[in-house]
């Protein structure tokens, strides 16, 4: 059985894989799916309850919510996924080069990234995007660096436990170089680490990315969000809880989808994460 049979065997990465694919073909079938147009406005439609004609009702403006969610995480996704890899490949990168070189070198760099990860991440991204904004050309790059920095305490880690086998020491006595040692070597012994680690930081990227969209730092109104859809209608909550319920729901489930994604992957393939995460 493969890895992705030990997975499916298991319940949660049964119904982790079927949560992170649901969200997934709805971020790319949605425009073509959806009942109503996200940004159209009916004052005589204002918190609407569900109904037949609006699943999940409307809200303070009219607007359909099961439309605006399904819409919702299109934005988050996108900017994500295309984060994720970043910030794992270099971070990644990073980690494995420190752990085989060892020495001052390794000392000094592992003290800045400390000194980084010291920081709230939220004031480290708000420094950013006011200084340069909130546009997808901003968040992308601010996203990959600060969440790469943790996946090099990581990848360090999984270096460390490999560097001392004798197959590196039999590498380096047939004259290998450093670069030909990391990827033939270290490389393929760490990559499930970083995988599992890249599944993490995405999950993680995705509340941050809707934070700052809670904050009004993120997505700009009236393009549909999760982050700002619980924004605009925690206000309400009293009078129409289903405004802010369903967009909450939507990025649970999907966080919860990575995270048990995560977790049967490394058990399938034999890690601990509890042993690969930073500390």
């Amino acid at each position: 059985m493969g890895v992705l049979g030990r997975m499916l065997a298991r319940p949660s990465g049964a119904i982790g894989l079927g949560l992170v694919t649901l969200h997934l073909l709805a971020a790319v079938l949605s425009p073509w799916i959806v009942p109503y147009n996200a940004t159209a406005i009916d004052a005589a439609l204002m918190f609407a309850p569900p109904d037949a004609a609006h699943w999940l009702g409307t809200d303070q403006l009219g607007r359909d919510i099961l439309t605006r969610t399904l819409l919702g995480g299109r934005e988050a996704i996108l900017v994500t996924l295309v984060a994720t890899p970043i910030a794992v490949a270099w971070g990644g990168l990073t980690g494995v080069h420190l752990g085989l070189a060892g020495g001052r070198l390794d000392d000094v760099l592992m003290r800045v990234v400390d000194a980084v990860l010291a920081l709230p991440w939220i004031l480290k991204m708000l420094v950013i995007i006011v200084t340069f904004g909130a546009g997808v050309n901003v968040l992308i790059p601010t996203l990959a660096f600060f969440y790469g920095v943790p996946v090099i305490r990581v990848a360090r880690a999984a270096t460390l436990g490999v560097v001392a086998r004798d197959f590196i020491s039999a590498a380096r006595a047939r004259g290998h170089g450093r670069a030909s040692i990391v990827r033939r070597e270290l490389l393929p012994n760490v990559l499930d680490a970083l995988m599992v680690e890249g599944a993490m930081r995405w999950s993680w990227m995705l509340l941050a990315f809707s934070s700052l969209s809670f904050l009004g730092f993120g997505v700009a109104p009236p393009t549909p969000d999760w982050g700002l859809m619980i924004a605009d209608s925690r206000s309400f909550m009293a009078i129409a809880p289903w405004a802010a319920m369903a967009p909450v729901a939507a990025l649970s489930s999907l966080i919860i989808g990575i995270n048990f994604t995560a977790d049967a992957f490394a058990k399938a393939v034999g890690l601990d994460r509890a042993q690969t995460a930073p500390h």
